[in-house]
């Protein structure tokens, strides 16, 4: 999910199918606060186009983002000037600072390729909360949740451009492997383009051991936001020796 044209049609598609990213963030931060009630700093892990972090930054003291990719981080800064977005590995990022809420939304976790990789990024983002930090994650579908040759299809419209994304989804060893089309109509003329996405199907327990080795407590909660659930961790409180 890092090239050019993906980022400029992203939100487009899944506003279409009714994603709303602001009414997310007012979730989480009302579920972050039952844990943590004077939280007030979020890390937002794989930001992305920002379409969460923005509206988290409007519910927080101090919401900052991490995001590895380039086209991604551009245009989260275009559309949210004066955000504070790291470049960065959720697997291996070290910011110097810790915050009372740290969050990795919409199954970005599940573009690691191993559990050892998964289990680094829940480390590094556990390590980046202040003790009772909360730690909010979205996994990708577990195993026994994935169906063979799944399709889905999306036509949306936003102002003078029309999107439609066709996907097809494969097993590849533990890992869903989408292959995903894109057609694009604008002014301009109309374009396509493909994306392979690989996301690895981490099992429930494989999500909570990481969490628990990282030092937080860990709850599942099915359903929302986009029916995988999240997964929701409060970081263990430092313990003063005598």
């Amino acid at each position: 999910m890092y090239s050019t044209d993906l980022a400029e049609v992203y939100e487009t598609v899944y506003r279409s199918r009714g994603k709303d990213w602001a009414a997310e963030a007012e979730d989480i931060a009302a579920l972050a606060r039952r844990h943590a009630p004077d939280a007030d700093a979020l890390l937002d892990v794989a930001c992305g186009t920002a379409a969460h972090l923005g509206p988290f930054s409007k519910l927080f003291g101090t919401a900052e983002g991490l995001e590895i990719a380039a086209p991604m981080r551009d245009l989260a800064l275009e559309r949210w000037p004066g955000l504070t977005i790291h470049e960065g590995d959720m697997r291996d990022f070290d910011l110097g600072r810790r915050y009372s809420v740290v969050t990795c939304m919409f199954c970005a976790i599940g573009y690691l390729g191993s559990v050892e990789e998964m289990r680094s990024a829940v480390a590094s983002m556990a390590r980046h909360l202040d003790p009772g930090g909360v730690l909010v994650v979205e996994p990708w579908w577990f195993p026994e949740q994935f169906t063979e040759g799944f399709v889905a299809g999306d036509l949306a419209r936003e102002g003078d451009r029309t999107v439609a994304r066709v996907s097809h989804s494969t097993l590849q060893g533990r890992a869903t492997r989408m292959e995903v089309r894109f057609l694009v109509g604008e002014p301009s003329g109309i374009r396509t383009f493909t994306e392979i996405d690989v996301l690895t199907l981490f099992t429930r327990e494989e999500y909570e051991q990481a969490f628990r080795d990282a030092g937080c407590s860990v709850s599942y909660r099915p359903g929302p936001p986009t029916g995988r659930g999240l997964f929701v961790g409060t970081k263990e409180r430092e313990v003063s020796g005598r």
